[in-house]
């Protein structure tokens, strides 16, 4: 039985057998779940609530951070990790989405759709994102989308194009929304890829249960010119382990999280730090921004937080930890590439319709040249965009070295994501302005696909 088979009526409980399930089916089958459960009829998205430490949008607030759950750390020694292994080569150039990937885009398109798109104005407004809309995602398993099997997870390969066309799906519906479902995974995805074994055995599991922890990938910093490479938080050896200071910024559901990812520089490089939430010299505020609201940024204040000294991402040799946060910074980039993509797509298909409809001295206004120029222009960039990051999300997938697609991704889906932010307001004139329309919040939003850093993770 195929995988597709399995997911139509008559498969058992919906998912495939073990023999039958590929890399991207376990992933499909985990999501499968969503069109199987009653979750789309029953999500009622209500009007946004003021939420406890939100409240203050216009003001901000500034609180401890919350205390973490109890990670096990019970019977880890000797107990091995697990790496997905890197997808295979077939040496064919060949961007098109498999049968079962287009699966799994249906799904995640169907939950962007009837989920996060009705939800995206009022968390907007609200910064932050509806509890309803956070556990759907983590109905349809997004946390564990790169877990290795073993561990609860659903991956047997590298899954970056899996991630990359998840996130595009998502953006779709709301990029801070999907920013904010996405943040546990992207926790995830890193103790995955570099973790050693103790801290995979320790936190994976968590995640991999009905009830993942909060998690933030914590790297943009407030500071002029910043360089992700060369963070300016530090960390200092001490006898027993390490002590971070300094701050960080645009941290997705900062206020919530029980775990982050910590960048700082140790001994003249970068490095991942395990920070559990709750520990002494954690400070969390609010941190709203132009866009990305509903993903309920903060700012992470660390004033001499202590950490032990098996809390570096990749262990604690220095070459190897470096490697693992220089990739985890381009797997970064390309995610938000995948959620400009995403965005874009929204503007893209939103006006088409519009332009068509509205009139202006007796005839559609896309019937001039002009208009109908921009929406094509909007249309040929928006796929050099995707075609780029799907290039690059192939090559992480395959273990290959991802420096220069990465870096071209990103430079085409900064500048013109924004464009085709821009041309989207206005296409729509007036309309374009107004909060009726929510054109005006993509543009917001993809004014951040050149500047974020962290947060999520393919």
């Amino acid at each position: 039985m195929t995988l597709l088979q399995s997911l139509r009526p008559g498969g058992r409980h919906g998912l495939a057998t073990t023999e039958s399930r590929d890399p991207i089916g376990y992933a499909v089958a985990a999501l499968a779940r969503l069109a199987q459960s009653d979750v789309l009829d029953r999500l009622g998205i209500r009007k946004q609530t003021e939420q406890a430490v939100f409240t203050a949008t216009r003001g901000g607030f500034r609180t401890i951070a919350r205390a973490s759950r109890a990670f096990d750390r019970s019977g880890t020694k000797g107990t091995p990790g697990a790496r997905p292994a890197d997808a295979p080569r077939t040496g064919v150039f060949d961007l098109t989405p498999s049968e079962d990937e287009q699966l799994l885009v249906d799904v995640v398109t169907e939950l962007a759709t009837d989920v996060l798109r009705p939800a995206a104005a009022g968390a907007d407004d609200a910064c932050a994102a509806p509890d309803d809309v956070l556990k759907a995602g983590l109905e349809v398993g997004l946390p564990i989308l790169g877990l290795p099997e073993s561990l609860g997870g659903v991956a047997q390969e590298r899954s970056a194009v899996a991630g990359a066309l998840v996130a595009e799906a998502l953006a779709k519906g709301d990029l801070g929304l999907a920013v904010a479902s996405l943040a546990p995974g992207a926790v995830a995805t890193a103790i995955g890829l570099w973790g050693t074994d103790a801290q995979q055995q320790t936190y994976l599991p968590a995640f991999a249960g009905g009830d993942a922890p909060v998690a933030a990938l914590a790297l943009t910093e407030p500071t002029v010119l910043f360089d992700a490479l060369r963070p300016s938080t530090s960390a200092t050896r001490t006898a027993d382990g390490f002590v971070l200071e300094g701050v960080k910024s645009a941290v997705p559901r900062g206020a919530d999280a029980e775990l982050f990812v910590v960048g700082a520089t140790l001994d003249e490089r970068p490095v991942l730090f395990l920070v559990e939430g709750g520990t002494a010299g954690l400070e969390i505020e609010a941190d709203p921004a132009m866009g990305v609201r509903a993903a309920g940024l903060c700012k992470l204040h660390l004033r001499e937080v202590t950490v032990p000294a098996d809390a570096v991402l990749g262990g604690t040799d220095g070459t190897t930890s470096a490697q693992a946060y220089v990739e985890c910074v381009r797997l970064s980039r390309l995610a938000w590439c995948a959620l400009g993509v995403g965005v874009g797509q929204a503007v893209l298909d939103y006006v088409t319709p519009y332009v068509k409809e509205r009139e202006a001295f007796g005839e559609p206004i896309a019937h001039r040249q002009s208009v109908a120029f921009m929406v094509a222009n909007m249309a040929i960039e928006l796929q050099a965009m995707r075609l780029l990051t799907w290039k690059a999300a192939s090559r992480a997938a395959a273990g290959k070295d991802v420096a220069r697609e990465v870096a071209l991704a990103r430079r085409l889906c900064a500048d013109r994501g924004m464009q085709i932010g821009l041309d989207g307001v206005q296409l729509l004139g007036g309309h374009g302005f107004v909060k009726e329309h929510p054109v005006e919040r993509w543009y917001r939003d993809l004014r951040a696909i050149g500047v974020m850093e962290g947060g999520v993770l393919v």
